[in-house]
């Protein structure tokens, strides 16, 4: 049985706040749109009477910041069984839905609500970083009511405590006193221990990748190790000080296009690999026409480091040759909430928003 709610007012004697019945039930929808963190976890809302290819309309669909879906459905006046059954159904549903069906859902809602952000940018938004590369990895559901009766009470907890099933039930009483209304939530099963149901298979969970475009970070610009005036100038991108950091970098392929990222600054150029991974003290590169080796060039930055130091493997500094396609400065970093960013020197970059945002500020969209 969940906790009941009481609610007292307290500036003099004690006096129970009255428990009234909301007038519509439509309300307490309305309410969890306008600000879904009523709902005890931060969700961005995505979706609201959301189509499913059964004839029905789930009542809201909300993710999470893992990327992991959450069912929200009112029970109204259905029964226990009637409100379990469909709620279970969007279940099955839901958790084949793909990366690019589930951004669909959330364009479809934010043109009905005239907002122009793009999920990236919503997810960013409310999150404050840009989404994980999987979506709809997991997903949990939840029937919200005012009120429920003691039947679907022991079908949620069976369900939820006997089989992991990620179902629960959240109530919400609607308190009023002296001209002012209150809500307050409490959850059937406790919400501390449940965990989303994982999708079994993640085919379809990423964007799906072009073949061509990756991300590449410049990483420790500033400490003086290397420098991206030097990478402009002379075409190259680099990495090194352990194998952990040039070894996603050594696999870039020749012919690669790379949108490159300066991290906690933002996005600096984008250009084509041209050459294979070349340690600094071998690396040639094309300078005016001929081929150079590199340690040969005027740099601003130090690239030699030692062959290996203790537990990091090959610390050398490797060099991928590149042809730019445009390039700005350090200073004119480009970046706005929602663009993708990763720890590892190079990945595939699948994040259309980002290709798109960066490709039409840097002109390489035509």
């Amino acid at each position: 049985m969940p906790l009941e709610v009481g609610l007292w007012r307290v500036d003099g004697a004690p006096v129970r706040v009255t428990t009234r019945r909301m007038a519509l039930e439509s309300r307490l929808e309305e309410l969890i749109e306008a600000d879904p963190a009523i709902l005890g976890t931060p969700l961005l809302l995505i979706g609201r009477q959301v189509p499913t290819p059964y004839g029905k309309f789930l009542d809201l669909l909300g993710i999470d910041t893992d990327g992991n879906l959450h069912v929200l459905e009112l029970k109204r006046d259905r029964t226990p069984r009637d409100v379990v059954a469909q709620i279970l159904d969007y279940g099955s549903w839901i958790q084949g839905l793909t990366n690019d069906e589930v951004r669909d859902i959330h364009a479809e809602y934010a043109a009905r609500r005239h907002d122009a952000k793009a999920f990236d940018q919503a997810f960013a938004a409310r999150f404050g970083a840009s989404p994980p590369e999987e979506l709809n990895s997991a997903h949990s559901l939840t029937v919200v009511a005012s009120e429920v009766d003691p039947a679907t009470e022991r079908i949620v907890t069976y369900l939820s405590t006997g089989y992991g099933v990620p179902l629960n039930v959240l109530f919400f009483r609607y308190f009023e006193d002296d001209g002012r209304s209150y809500l307050a939530r409490t959850a059937l099963v406790d919400d501390t221990t449940a965990t989303p149901a994982r999708v079994a298979t993640a085919r379809g969970k990423q964007e799906p990748w072009n073949g061509q475009d990756w991300y590449v970070a410049f990483g420790h610009q500033d400490a003086g190790d290397r420098n991206w005036d030097d990478a402009r100038k002379y075409g190259f991108i680099s990495a090194g000080g352990g194998e952990w950091y040039s070894r996603t970098l050594r696999g870039l392929p020749q012919g690669a296009r790379i949108f490159t990222h300066i991290p906690s600054r933002g996005y600096v150029g984008v250009g084509t690999v041209t050459g294979e991974a070349q340690p600094f003290e071998e690396a040639r590169l094309a300078v005016d026409g001929e081929q150079r080796e590199m340690k040969s060039l005027d740099l601003r930055g130090s690239y030699l480091r030692p062959a290996a130091t203790a537990g990091d493997g090959d610390s050398r500094e490797w060099i991928v040759p590149v042809e730019w396609e445009a390039t700005v400065p350090q200073e004119q970093a480009f970046w706005v909430p929602g663009l993708f960013a990763n720890q590892n020197s190079a990945c595939k970059l699948r994040a259309r928003f980002t290709i798109d945002e960066v490709s039409r500020r840097f002109g390489t969209d035509k």
